[in-house]
């Protein structure tokens, strides 16, 4: 992997968003949140209308199986990895907790999902893009480093920091808003002081985890950032908080690069979230991401999607955020990108 530090500024060009038909693999029973078919109407949401500013590729190059796994030891146990793989092709009907349901193609869905995070982390790295979303499920941002959690089994998202962070040796600064908090990316970054988390959630919730005192320890001290916030919270309560921390972490950390753990169960009548947020909520969270990324990280944003399961308005909610991402695709200004 590169070693040098990231370029002052982003190159222009088309937002790629990625997926791979692998992601579709996953096939909970039915009535399960996590359906295929919400990663199908994403996709379809992003390829409505003509030409846009964005490209769309449903089956993205992945690296090497090995590779992938290779990485993922750095986020989870070997052990667990082989546990994940084993459950799927022995028909174990679900892994560790009841949420976490099983089919034969759940250890390529997750696979495919990380390594669509390692690839993307490594072109971005090496120059190759500076901005994308990858459309990819199952979730990542509750697996933790030995046990599959709330639908999630590989953490896509702490896989693509890591390998930011090791190849730059530049700090990443993680920013979660779905509904519900990602307590295995917290846990995985608590005591690092090279890679920042930013989370604005529900509580109390599901998994229990995320209130205000949660704020990292060690070297990562205060480098943890959480924002609990009641049920029913609309985009303006949402946003406001998500722009407070914003400011405030990356003012301390200086970050390379954003990384989104981009879910959508904030959106009103999601069965899951219960918050009250719009499509224009979600376009205007993602312009406050944007715009700091602009100032402070060369305009770089590796936004991942979650959680979200109202099916009726997630493919417009995703949309107004790619059309977000994919609207300041080269920043304005270089000020406070990070030194090489």
């Amino acid at each position: 992997m590169p070693t040098t530090g990231p370029r002052t500024k982003a190159s222009p060009g088309l937002l790629e968003v990625r997926s791979h038909p692998h992601c579709l693999e996953h096939v909970p029973p039915p009535g399960h949140p996590d359906a295929p078919a919400r990663l199908e109407d994403v996709l379809a949401a992003l390829e409505e209308g003509g030409v846009h500013p964005w490209s769309v590729n449903r089956a993205a190059p992945l690296p090497r199986e090995d590779d992938v796994v290779g990485v993922l030891r750095w986020v989870h146990d070997g052990a667990y990895i082989e546990r994940v793989r084993r459950a799927s092709q022995d028909g174990t009907p679900w892994l560790d907790s009841h949420d976490c349901v099983v089919s034969p193609g759940t250890y390529r869905a997750a696979l495919a999902a990380g390594g669509l995070a390692m690839q993307a982390a490594l072109d971005l790295v090496n120059g190759r893009l500076d901005r994308a979303f990858l459309a990819v499920r199952p979730p990542s941002h509750h697996a933790e480093r030995g046990r599959a959690r709330g639908f999630c089994f590989f953490n896509a998202v702490a896989l693509a920091a890591e390998v930011i962070v090791r190849s730059w040796n530049q700090p990443v600064l993680i920013v979660d808003f779905d509904a519900l908090h990602g307590n295995g990316t917290q846990a995985h970054f608590y005591d690092r002081a090279d890679v920042g988390y930013l989370s604005v959630h529900r509580y109390p919730a599901f998994p229990g985890t995320g209130t205000a005192a949660e704020v990292g320890e060690g070297p990562g001290l205060g480098l943890t950032r959480n924002i609990p916030l009641a049920a029913g919270a609309d985009d303006a309560i949402v946003c406001t908080a998500l722009e407070h921390g914003l400011d405030e972490l990356v003012d301390r950390l200086r970050p390379a690069v954003l990384v989104l753990s981009a879910g959508f169960t904030a959106l009103e009548g999601d069965v899951l979230g219960g918050m009250a947020m719009t499509r224009d909520g979600f376009r205007r969270l993602t312009a406050s991401v944007v715009g700091r990324a602009s100032r402070w990280s060369g305009g770089r944003v590796l936004s991942i999607l979650e959680g979200g399961y109202q099916r009726r308005t997630l493919g417009p909610a995703v949309r107004a955020h790619v059309e977000e991402l994919a609207g300041r695709a080269s920043p304005a200004s270089s000020e406070g990108t990070p030194p090489n």
